[in-house]
């Protein structure tokens, strides 16, 4: 079975390692020079690391991060405004509230596969129907033929937009700045996030006494006046808002500094096509607000990996693996934008209801979310 595998991210690698346990040698393709990430801090969650669990890798992936005791929402001032006891959840599901360096991630996954199979430079730019398979049409010129194609190129995706015209990435109200520093100080064991009419500043202890941190901000897509901003100018932005948060911008050096507007993929009508499958951001991509990007990319890995071991017939498994991720990949979507836009609310009496409201929520309201969330049908 020669397949081909569209991204080089953690979707296309996880699962070039997934089909490896079922001896096929994926080749892995990616737009960029090298295989090397451009980005920060992430999230992966109990589900993600069950998944790495059914790859063999689980303690590789745990080594290289950082697990955290709980997670605060906090008002701009300092004061609680919901708890989660990270502890208690990883008894009951399995290790929660870990996070990792992007970077660390993609060198354990890079670990896993033989030089050979992974092809830089090589941007994908189409397909078409071959009389065995399919052709990849690469920016450089090149085609190259497969038996089938697993497509994991991100929420740009070319492919998906060729294959459906109408899911463009859609902004998600908010722009974003994150990096990654050396930890100024700070003593916690707490993943937090500060909500304010401002916006939104989290921060997070990683491995290497390095602190993770982001801010979102509610504002215009392609903002010249946000592309434009500095780590002082944020520092001003967030003045008001309680420590460590200023002592953070003011650790942070520019080239330390990422910006990016947000974006989700509208829940899309399918993920399998003749001989080829969406997966990762390309087929679901969401907001960050619900930790669970990374989470349900390996997810996907391992669901086609179950899928495809059943009868080894691409197709079909594909089939199944639409049936069985499409719903909860929509919830996830869903769910996530819905969250971002309570935690960016610039209205004042809303703002009052929701802490109010979230200081009083049962238990029970928050185990059921991530009973949801991490029961995965592996």
């Amino acid at each position: 079975m020669h397949i081909g595998i569209i991204g080089g991210g953690i979707a296309g690698l996880t699962t070039a390692i997934a089909l490896q346990k079922l001896g096929i040698q994926a080749q892995v393709f990616d737009s960029a020079p090298k295989f090397e990430p451009v980005g920060a801090g992430l999230a992966l969650a109990a589900n993600a690391i069950h998944g790495f669990q059914r790859l063999g890798i689980q303690e590789e992936v745990i080594a290289e991060g950082n697990c955290l005791n709980g997670f605060h929402i906090l008002e701009e001032n300092g004061r609680l405004i919901n708890r989660t006891d990270s502890r208690a959840i990883s008894a009951k599901y399995g290790l929660d509230n870990f996070v990792i360096h992007r970077a660390d991630l993609h060198k354990v996954l890079l670990r896993q596969l033989p030089a050979h199979s992974l092809h830089p430079n090589k941007r994908a730019v189409g397909t078409k129907p071959a009389a065995k398979g399919i052709t990849v049409q690469f920016q450089d010129g090149e085609e190259q033929t497969f038996d089938h194609l697993l497509v994991s190129d991100g929420i740009h995706s070319a492919i998906r937009q060729q294959l459906l015209p109408q899911s463009t990435p859609r902004y998600a109200g908010y722009t974003c700045w994150r990096a990654i520093i050396d930890n100024p100080g700070l003593q916690s064991e707490y993943a937090s996030e500060t909500w304010g009419k401002a916006g939104r500043v989290g921060w997070s202890p990683i491995k290497g006494n390095k602190i993770y941190w982001f801010t979102c901000i509610n504002a215009p897509q392609n903002s010249p006046q946000m592309k434009a901003m500095r780590v002082e100018d944020l520092e001003r932005h967030f003045q008001h808002y309680h420590s460590p948060i200023p002592e953070l911008f003011r650790h942070t050096k520019p080239e330390q500094l990422l910006w990016h507007d947000l974006y989700d993929l509208a829940p899309l009508s399918r993920f399998a096509f003749p001989n080829l499958l969406l997966l990762g951001d390309a087929g679901h991509a969401t907001t960050p607000n619900m930790g669970q990007g990374a989470c349900q990319a390996v997810e996907d890995a391992v669901v086609f990996m179950d899928e495809l071991r059943k009868d080894f017939d691409f197709n079909q498994a594909a089939q199944r693996f639409e049936k069985r991720r499409m719903p909860r990949t929509h919830w996830i979507t869903r769910q996530s934008r819905l969250l971002g836009n309570v935690a960016q609310s610039e209205n004042n009496l809303y703002i009052q209801l929701r802490n109010f409201a979230l200081r009083r929520l049962p238990t029970w309201v928050n185990d059921r979310q991530l009973e949801k969330v991490y029961s995965v049908d592996f």
